[in-house]
């Protein structure tokens, strides 16, 4: 970085002394370099979170509202699953529970890629939603709920302690894609993990074992990740202006009538392109959230 900052001095310098018009071309390269750098180097800042670096497992579920909300719901899913294409990472759905009318009830996916959590924690929070309505038959403007939670997936080097005697484990026949076995047998595990109140599901592959195995790495993530924020909001607790982020909190939203409008209520970022952004244009919200998030840690 000094040394492109140098050259760039440098081609002022022989630009002032020669009146050489072609050296600006040269300069401008050299500055055009340190920009890029300073950018991914103020970006690398921002991601430089415990577990940022991370793979992430995005946990998203329908809000009150029957049909309208579960159908917002599958508008995020889509949503996050356009963002993740944008940034070239992989997914791979672990739970899946389809709404009774349209739109689903529940999704949990993984994603692997670089720096997976430390973009995606900035979504976690509740997605509000104003639209006229393709439910309603007299086109009334309706507002739908959904909630996004964010985790890190833990590498099993990373010890988290959870003790048999406080998991309650359930299994049900699995409603989602599968085949014919996984829909004729109790294969999907629910896990629920009594001290903290925090349940898992898994049904997305053709055994109990596996699922149940996946479904305790997921736990171990939520778990991980609640110890994290946990620390974090302790060690910020005399900034009474930090902004939350946690499962209960609005954090954005969509709005599609009677303008359109999406806006981050933590950052005050917006867009007029509310299309764009459920096409998956989201890192502009997150990079917000990020340098805030950032600011605030010096």
């Amino acid at each position: 970085m000094a040394g492109r900052i140098e050259d760039a001095e440098a081609y002022i310098e022989l630009g002032e002394e020669e009146g050489e018009e072609a050296v600006v071309d040269d300069l401008r390269e050299a500055l055009d370099e340190a920009t890029a750098e300073l950018d991914r180097l103020e970006f690398r800042r921002m991601l430089g979170g415990e577990m940022d670096d991370a793979n992430a497992i995005l946990s998203i579920n329908s809000g009150a509202g029957g049909t309208e909300s579960q159908d917002w719901a599958a508008m995020l899913l889509r949503m996050y699953e356009r963002y993740c294409e944008r940034m070239g990472w992989k997914t791979k759905m672990l739970d899946y529970q389809s709404g009774e009318e349209a739109g689903i009830k529940s999704a949990t996916f993984s994603v692997t890629g670089e720096y997976a959590f430390g973009h995606l924690k900035a979504e976690s929070g509740v997605h509000r939603l104003v639209r006229i309505s393709p439910y309603d038959s007299s086109a009334r403007r309706h507002t739908s709920f959904a909630s996004v939670y964010a985790m890190p997936e833990i590498d099993d080097d990373i010890e988290v302690e959870v003790n048999d005697s406080d998991l309650r484990v359930d299994t049900y026949r699995a409603s989602g894609a599968g085949g014919q076995h996984v829909n004729r047998t109790d294969s999907a595990v629910r896990i629920t993990h009594i001290p903290s109140g925090i349940v898992v599901q898994c049904q997305n592959e053709r055994s109990q074992h596996k699922n149940r195995a996946t479904a305790m790495k997921m736990l171990r993530a939520r778990l991980y990740e609640a110890e994290i924020r946990r620390r974090e909001e302790e060690r910020d607790k005399e900034n009474a202006e930090k902004s939350r982020v946690d499962f209960g909190s609005q954090i954005r939203s969509y709005v599609l009538h009677p303008y359109q409008m999406v806006k981050d209520l933590r950052t005050l970022h917006e867009s007029s392109n509310s299309g764009g952004v459920l096409d998956g244009d989201l890192q502009p919200f997150i990079e917000s959230f990020l340098l805030q998030r950032a600011e605030r840690r010096k």
